[in-house]
This record gives structure tokens, sequence and C-alpha cells, in this order.
């Protein structure tokens, strides 16, 4: 089996590789300036190496053998080729909390404004190949910070975009994120408003009292909905006041095809896409320590189906934890959770690890029983 490039992406990991080796093989270099490295390049040879909107002295081009390949950087109004994932302070770059008409020039504004122009399905095949480089990027960058967890500590929360700061069901995520975070969890959501919100505030707040927590919601309590004005200066307002501890991340998966909901600053990563169909393989397929399912609608009951066919045919080598938050709205407003028990003792679903609660404690203790060592779940129910 061939094994993988190795992955370049940083001056320091260029420096450090040219220190020890005069041929360089099987490397995929990503956005690096050559130029700035401060080694004689024409003295190395450059074998079966990725070039991917580098920029580099001519004479590289001589270093360099036939199996190389070079992906030029290319002029567009969003970073086509990406060494890193999105932050508050780079997708909301030219921002100003308290000014509001710079939302619509900041960077990521700019780049939907652009994207609904050339349209969400568009024909143009220079903007799909820019497109789709970026999200190359942006999912190689999220494979590289993913790899500091295992993968069982990884835990995602679904749910309504539409959930207020003011509401109960809110301030339960908030609470239930913060716990798991503290105990070394990586909190994992859609990255948008709502209940998505909600996760990462949880785990910004990390390591704080509950009389901060309940500070930061008091201070976002007068733009309770993304359709306020003062949505992302509020949220700006508590980052400021209370830092994030930089033990503590969370990531934060949006995408422009959603583009009208702003993505949440508190996520400390973000991975924007382009494409909604990686998007959404992605916000169900990395939490393998489990999936809290909270009301919401649509999108959410996709995710559950979405969920459970990955669960059933053990896609990723094991089912996981499907964890439905709100006793009354999955068994009688909208009755999904006994569904899903009625098809799993029909055999039409197998291996569906299933729990329905109100309680936070349930939930956390469900996923931590989960993650003992070679504990053996399938096809069972539990009920709190």
């Amino acid at each position: 089996m061939r094994e993988n490039y190795t992955e370049v992406t940083e001056l320091f990991a260029l420096r450090q590789l040219l220190s020890h080796n005069e041929t360089i093989r099987h490397c995929a270099f990503q956005a690096i300036n050559f130029e700035k490295c401060g080694f004689p390049l024409e003295n190395y040879k450059f074998e079966d190496c990725l070039f991917m909107g580098c920029i580099f002295p001519p004479r590289m081009y001589y270093a360099m053998d036939e199996a190389c390949i070079v992906f030029p950087r290319v002029k567009m109004p969003y970073k086509v080729f990406l060494n890193k994932l999105y932050t508050a302070q780079t997708l909301y770059l030219h921002y100003k909390p308290g000014y509001h008409k710079t939302y619509y020039t900041c960077y990521d504004t700019i780049v939907y404004d652009r994207y609904m122009a050339h349209g969400k399905e568009s024909s143009d095949v220079k903007e799909t190949l820019c497109r789709a480089l970026h999200d190359h990027s942006i999912a190689s960058a999220l494979d590289q910070f993913v790899k500091d967890y295992d993968e069982k500590d990884i835990v995602a929360v679904m749910g309504g975009h539409a959930v207020k700061r003011t509401d109960p069901i809110y301030h339960q995520i908030v609470d239930i994120s913060k716990r798991l975070t503290e105990i070394g969890k990586l909190m994992v959501s859609g990255g948008g408003p709502g209940i998505m919100e909600a996760v990462h505030l949880g785990a910004w707040m990390a390591g704080r009292s509950d009389a901060e927590v309940e500070d930061a919601l008091s201070i976002l309590a007068p733009t309770p909905t993304f359709r306020e004005k003062g949505w992302l200066t509020t949220a700006w307002q508590v980052m400021d006041k209370y830092p994030r501890d930089p033990q503590y991340h969370s990531l934060g998966i949006p995408t422009w095809y959603y583009g009208h909901e702003p993505a949440t600053p508190f996520a400390s990563q973000i991975a924007k896409f382009f494409d909604n169909s990686i998007r959404e393989n992605l916000v169900i397929s990395l939490p393998k320590g489990g999936i809290i399912f909270t009301p919401g609608s649509a999108g959410t009951f996709q995710e559950i189906f979405q969920d459970a066919a990955q669960n059933h045919y053990q896609t990723l080598g094991y089912a996981s934890p499907m964890i439905f938050l709100d006793k009354k709205y999955y068994t009688d407003d909208v009755p999904l959770y006994p569904l899903l028990q009625e098809m799993q003792v029909r055999g039409r679903y197998s291996n569906l690890i299933l729990s329905i609660t109100d309680d936070t404690d349930d939930v956390i203790r469900f996923l931590m029983d989960f993650h003992r060592p070679y504990h053996q779940w399938s096809g069972q129910f539990f009920e709190y």
C-alpha cells in the first residue's frame, strides 16, 4: 500500500524538512512561500511532490522531477488554497463589532455574494474548479486538526437554527457542551446559529464558573436570533469579556449553501465549505463518539436518518450513540424515536444505539459509558 503524502503547511515545517534532506520525496506543500525559507533551493531535488498555491522562485522548477504537480495560485475573492481552518477572525475579516454595515463587507459576506451571483450550482468551469479546490484544502486542514483527538472523543449536536438564545434548550446545550469540553470532548455542530451556536458557546466558556456563563447568556439575550442586527456584536462582546482558554476547542462546519445563516464566531475552528453534501457527510461521520439530536426541522430529520443508515451499515467500523434530547418532542410532536425503535425491532434497522432523555447528566453519562474500553453495544434502547 502506498504511503500518504507528507503534508507541509508552514514555513517552520519546510525548514525542518530542508535541514535534514537534500532530496524531498512524496510531500504535499500547501500555500507555502518558498522564497522565505532561507535555503538555496537549487541544491535540492523534489520528487513526486505536490505544490498547491505556493510561491517559489523560477529556478525551483528545475529542481522538480516529472512526477511533481504544481497547482498555481488563483486570483479569486476567496482563498482557493488554505493551509488551516477558518477562525472568527479570518472568516469575519473587516467586520467591526457595533458597526452592522461592516458585516456586508467582511470576507464571509463577499464570498457568499459571489457564490450566489455565480449560482449554487454554477456552470462556470473556473468557478466550480476553484470551489472544489477550496473545499479540498478545507477537508485536508480539517483532517490534520482532528488527528489530535481520539475518534470517540468527537461528539456532535444537531438541532434547529431558529432556537433563541433565551430558550431553555439553548441554555441546556451550553451546559452540556461546556461540561463535555472540560472532560476532553471536541464538540462539533453545523456551525450556524441557534442550537449550533449554543454548542460552541458552551465550549468557549469551558473552564469558567456558572456565574460567568450566566453573565455571557445575559449579554446575548437582547439579540436572541441571528436576524437581529446586534447578533454578531453581542457575540464579540462575550468573546472580548471572556477570552477562550486555549486548551479548549470546538469545530463548526457551516456552508455557503446556507450562507444566509451566519457562522457562529464562538467556534474556535471553522471548516466552511461550498459543497453542502461534503459538509453534511462530515458533520455526521466525524462524531464517532455520538450525536445528540435536539428539536429541529427538516434539516435535523435528514441528519437523523443519515446517521441511522450510517450506524445500520456500520460504515465507519462501528455504530455510535444516537441521543434524543426532549422526550415529548421526539415521542409525541415528531415521533421519530418510537419509529426508529420499531424499525429496529422489525429488523429494518440494525446496530442502532438509541437513547432518549430530558436530563443533562443522562446525556453525559451515556456518552462517557460508550467510550469505555471494549464496550460493545448494538441494538439497544435506553430511556431515562
